[in-house]
């Protein structure tokens, strides 16, 4: 294992003058195969629940699963809700690539002869109906003692304590296991630059997780794009409130210039999730994959299709772990220029392909790479969803040894750790150290032949933050040691 590691306190990142593309590269961004890319193609998938009641005959299921497949459904989660000796009522999930799609399938499934279409439900939508947060009291008013400790008069003996010792509003108030979760809505998962208050499911969505799987109170924030300083600005000056900082769909070129700009202004943890939080999980698959398959990660040669926020990050971060330059291929001549400051190696997409040992896409462009692209023995993770550069299995039988997809890449195994170990030290910043440790605490815990592991299993989580809490002590940003037992939790999770 190889690695070269400058100042530890400061994070990999490129020069604020350096403009480029988007997260993922635009759709002009490479030629594509024509075969394999439809006119138009949706940049997420729709989720429907199907109530179907089935004729209690051996294979029934399994027609329903074939005429979904056929239509070129997705077959999801399957839940039994009431089982007669004739009828089976089931609820099954398919998703499709848009409502065409679906219509498809729903056609094929009213021709089955022994199945029959009860209802349609869109569950996505009423799980958002009023939104997925609240606000609940820890301590419950009940009476005007109550109301006495928790607010006036008793609050003003708390808020004289803070104001003689601002070192102890961590203790006396929730700021310490806070988190902002910010977007200016400019570059929302797939869909683009489509408002801040449109991208707001997402943010909620996010907050949730930290809440759900680490503990953490993380507070939506939504602001109005424009001008990066103006941006800045803003979230500085309400920062205060937190003690943690993450953005979130914040399209580029401004994406590059507002985080470090961002951590200059503030003295807690900033980090830009679809540029490290998916450098983090993608160096944790990659890995893996290297253990997978027997090879040294170190020693590869890595490039890197789409230099957005996403590639240039992971770029960025591989170069770190690896020591030497990555080979990288971008839309736009700023791209390029942002790869060449970071050290690495501009090409063509043919030499890319020709050269590297491990190929990265994050492009947004399906069919990008040809079966005939791929050379034996290569591990290539195409990270676009919902439709990769190329199918794992296409990939596999022109030769990989390894193959997946962005629905195996999940910055959910990355981002809630790094919080909850950057949070229980107190850090002032992220460093690249810290990333390097959540990506090896990640590829440590996947077992058998699993590339990642499961991202809702908590141990996951907790191993990240304690892998993160250790790098923040080690590299001096930290503010305070967590206790050694805290340590110890990880040894014995991953034991």
């Amino acid at each position: 294992m190889r690695r070269d590691r400058p100042d530890p306190a400061v994070p990999f990142s490129v020069s604020t003058a350096v403009n480029g593309d988007a997260g993922l590269d635009g759709a002009q961004a490479f030629p594509t195969e024509e075969s394999q890319t439809p006119g138009a193609i949706s940049t997420y998938r729709i989720v429907r629940t199907l109530r179907l009641r089935n004729e209690n005959l051996p294979g029934v299921l399994g027609e329903v699963a074939s005429a979904i497949g056929a239509a070129g459904g997705n077959l999801g989660d399957i839940r039994t809700v009431q089982r007669g000796s004739r009828h089976v009522v089931r609820d099954i999930d398919v998703s499709t690539t848009d409502l065409h799609m679906l219509e498809v399938v729903l056609d094929q499934i009213r021709e089955l002869s022994h199945t029959t279409l009860l209802d349609v439900r869109d569950e996505v939508l009423r799980v958002h109906l009023g939104g997925k947060l609240k606000v609940v009291a820890k301590y419950p008013v009940n009476s005007v003692a109550d109301l006495r400790r928790v607010y006036t008069p008793g609050v003003a003996e708390v808020c004289r304590l803070i104001a003689g010792d601002p070192g102890v509003a961590g203790r006396y108030t929730g700021i310490n296991n806070s988190v902002a979760v910010v977007t200016d809505g400019t570059a929302i998962l797939g869909l683009g630059n489509i408002g801040a208050v449109a991208g707001m499911p997402v943010i909620e969505g996010k907050c949730a997780l930290l809440a759900q799987l680490v503990g953490i109170d993380a507070y939506p924030l939504l602001v109005r794009p424009g001008p990066s300083e103006e941006i800045v600005d803003a979230i500085a000056r309400i920062s205060p409130t937190y003690g943690a900082i993450q953005l979130e769909d914040i399209g580029a070129p401004h994406c590059f210039e507002i985080a470090p700009a961002l951590q200059e202004r503030v003295d807690i943890p900033v980090m830009h999730d679809d540029q490290h939080g998916t450098a983090t999980v993608v160096l944790a698959a990659l890995l893996r994959a290297a253990t997978l398959t027997g090879l040294d990660l170190g020693k590869l040669t890595a490039g890197i299709i789409g230099l957005g926020a996403a590639g240039s990050a992971i770029a960025q971060l591989l170069m770190r772990y690896q020591g030497r330059p990555v080979l990288g291929t971008g839309r736009t001549p700023d791209s390029v220029a942002r790869l060449d400051l970071a050290g690495g190696e501009a090409v063509e997409m043919d030499e890319l392909l020709a050269r590297s040992d491990v190929v990265i896409a994050t492009t947004a462009q399906p069919g990008l790479i040809r079966p005939e692209q791929i050379r034996p023995g290569q591990i290539i993770f195409a990270l676009s969803n919902p439709l990769p550069e190329i199918e794992p299995e296409r990939a596999m039988d022109a030769g990989a040894i390894l193959a997946v997809d962005g629905s195996v890449v999940n910055n959910l195994l990355g981002f809630p750790g790094l919080y909850r170990g950057a949070l229980d030290t107190k850090a002032r910043r992220f460093n690249t150290e810290m990333y390097l440790a959540a990506a090896e605490a990640i590829a440590r815990l996947a077992q058998d032949d699993e590339v990642v592991p499961d991202s809702l299993d908590p141990r996951v989580h907790f191993s990240v933050a304690r892998a993160v809490a250790r790098e923040a002590v080690r590299t001096g940003v930290a503010r305070v040691e967590p206790l050694p037992d805290y340590y110890d939790e990880v040894e014995r999770s991953e034991s």
